[in-house]
Order: structure tokens, then sequence, then C-alpha cells
């Protein structure tokens, strides 16, 4: 499992360590609604917006970026106490507790910066360890998007709505 990790926030000198496996990830279209193509110029302003949003990276002890997630308001105006993340893990950090860490650690910011509740609005139903993850730590299944999302094998697969109170 996890050793020692630390999670901090973002500077524009982690995005070449978060780079790599965000277009991995995204690359496999198994996980993210985002274009499978993305570019780096086009996702850099998507994972690393600009405030209110906050981006944060899981780090080993030599530095080494082993996951990032970030943290903005849902919606705006009224719907701005709604928090909204997303979490990316590198595929080599897989199965070590960095998920989990990112999670706690996000849903402790949101909480911390007086959000009242946290959405998750296109969690992929065959992501079964995120859908798992989820549920350990609090959320619940709000609402379904019926073949909402294309696998790149061609099979429709469900959106999750995922919803937790802070």
């Amino acid at each position: 499992m996890l050793d020692a990790v630390l999670i901090r926030d973002a500077t524009i000198g982690d995005w070449p360590g978060i780079w790599p496996f965000l277009r991995e990830i995204v690359a496999a279209g198994e996980t993210y609604t985002w274009p499978r193509d993305v570019t780096e110029e086009q996702a850099r302003p998507l994972w690393m917006p600009p405030p209110p949003a906050r981006t944060v990276v899981a780090v080993d002890p030599d530095g080494t970026v082993l996951g990032s997630a970030k943290l903005l308001p849902n919606q705006g105006g009224p719907g701005a106490h709604v928090a909204n993340a997303s979490f990316m893990v590198a595929p080599f950090a897989a199965g070590r507790g960095v998920g989990r860490a990112l999670g706690t650690h996000v849903l402790d910011l949101a909480r911390a910066e007086g959000y009242r509740g946290m959405q998750f609005n296109a969690v992929v139903s065959t992501n079964t360890r995120a859908v798992g993850l989820w549920r350990s730590l609090g959320f619940e299944v709000v609402g379904r998007i019926p073949e909402g999302f294309r696998l790149p094998d061609d099979r429709y697969v469900d959106l999750l709505v995922m919803y937790q109170r802070l």
C-alpha cells in the first residue's frame, strides 16, 4: 500500500509529471469524457484551471507525481456551494492507495473551503474501482445517464452522477 506520500497544491512545475499519465488515461477512453486525442495545450488549462479551482498532486518522497486532483465549484452563482472534483492516478501507482488519499484530501479541502456538497457529474459505470472508492468515501449514486458513455470498443455504458453532502 501507500508508504510516504505528500499531497500539496500543484504548481506549473508539476505539469510535466502530470501530463504523461493524464494523456495515457484520457487516450485509453475508458474513464474520462474528454476527447481521446486531447492535446497538451488543451489539457493543461482544463486540469489546472485558475481560482477558485485548486489542483493538487500526490508525490512520493523523491518528488515523483503519483496522482493529481482538481477541486472547483460544480456550477456558478447560486450553485457554487456544491463542489466538483476530478482525479487521476498514474497507472504505475495504481493500487497503492493514492486515489483514496487524494479523495480524502480533496473532501477535507472542500469542507474547509465551505462547500456544502460534492458532486461527480460523469462517473463511468464500468470504472468499478472508482465507483467502489467513491462509495467507500460516502458518495451515493443520485442519477444515471443510460448509455451516456461510449467505450473504445463502441459499447455504450451508463454514466453515474454521484453525490455526498459535506
